[in-house]
């Protein structure tokens, strides 16, 4: 087995403890809220993060992940004598922190300071836990002897599969950001209308909108598990809407026979975005490419 080590950015939303267990090299993402900025993950985080977002009347910004910080990671990778690096990234069509990992390692390779280290740089096309779990998943593949090729393409097959959905329960922060329009958002609130929404491949798109959470529940699991392959992993990423998510989970869990594989509070890559309020689950449906 070579020697190995798998590099991520903080917006896969692994745990602190899963980060250390397996070794993650996580490379945070700086945010700015307000008239501060700080790393993602070294300031507040998880529950903590969500309220600062909720008391805040600024909408967080996500500064992308930087070539020149590539580039010192990956001559540090090269220094420390690792054969192959495992670089997963936040989907590559919302962020230019995939191309700066990317043109990272084509300069430092043109220069010939790669050496003998072979990168192995991969676009999630997705966020939070829809890479932070596979991430996970690769490690213990490693650990348990998988060839560095193997666990590569156990990666690239969930990126082509997994789906998120997402039911909106506040539209503040997705007004904001642009995910509903604000006419449709406004229109929303007044007739407490709850979306349900696809984020794949860094597109989103309104699948229904119905009124009320419970309706809105019922639309999500209905929807998730129609994409589903039937009895595949499914991941959750926690918000501030407790009991929904709890309800969720429960009927979720039920009509399909499966437990969720990971869950975990969501980030500022994605909680910028879609706010502190709603539920979101990741499934592994059929390939898309």
């Amino acid at each position: 087995m070579s020697k190995y080590k798998i590099i991520s950015d903080s917006g896969c939303d692994i745990s602190k403890e899963n980060e250390i267990r397996y070794n993650i090299d996580l490379m945070p993402f700086e945010i700015t809220l307000g008239e501060e900025s700080f790393f993602e993950r070294e300031g507040a985080y998880g529950e903590d993060f969500l309220h600062l977002i909720n008391d805040s009347p600024e909408m967080p910004k996500t500064a992308q992940i930087t070539q020149f910080r590539f580039e010192e990671k990956f001559l540090q990778c090269v220094e420390e004598g690792y054969e192959d690096v495992i670089v997963v990234l936040i989907n590559g069509t919302g962020s230019q922190t995939l191309s700066n990992a990317i043109q990272a390692e084509k300069n430092l390779s043109e220069q010939g300071k790669l050496g003998n280290t072979k990168f192995h740089i991969l676009d999630s096309h997705t966020y939070s836990l829809g890479y932070g779990y596979p991430i996970i998943e690769a490690a213990k593949k490693l650990e348990a002897g998988q060839s560095i090729d193997m666990v590569v393409s156990y990666l690239e097959d969930w990126f082509a599969s997994c789906r998120l959905f997402i039911l909106g329960l506040n539209l503040r922060h997705m007004k904001k950001s642009g995910r509903i329009k604000a006419a449709a958002a406004f229109l929303g609130e007044l007739m407490n209308l709850k979306p349900v929404i696809e984020l794949t491949d860094g597109e989103s798109v309104v699948l229904k909108k119905v009124r009320g959470e419970k309706l809105g529940i019922t639309e999500m699991i209905n929807t998730a598990s129609s994409a589903a392959i039937p009895k595949t992993p499914f991941v959750m990423v926690r918000s501030l809407s407790t009991s929904a998510q709890d309800e969720f989970l429960r009927q979720y869990e039920k009509k399909t026979g499966t437990k969720i594989a990971m869950s975990e509070w969501v980030g500022c890559a994605v909680g910028s975005n879609i706010g502190t309020e709603f539920v979101a689950v990741f499934v592994k449906g059929e390939r898309r490419r």
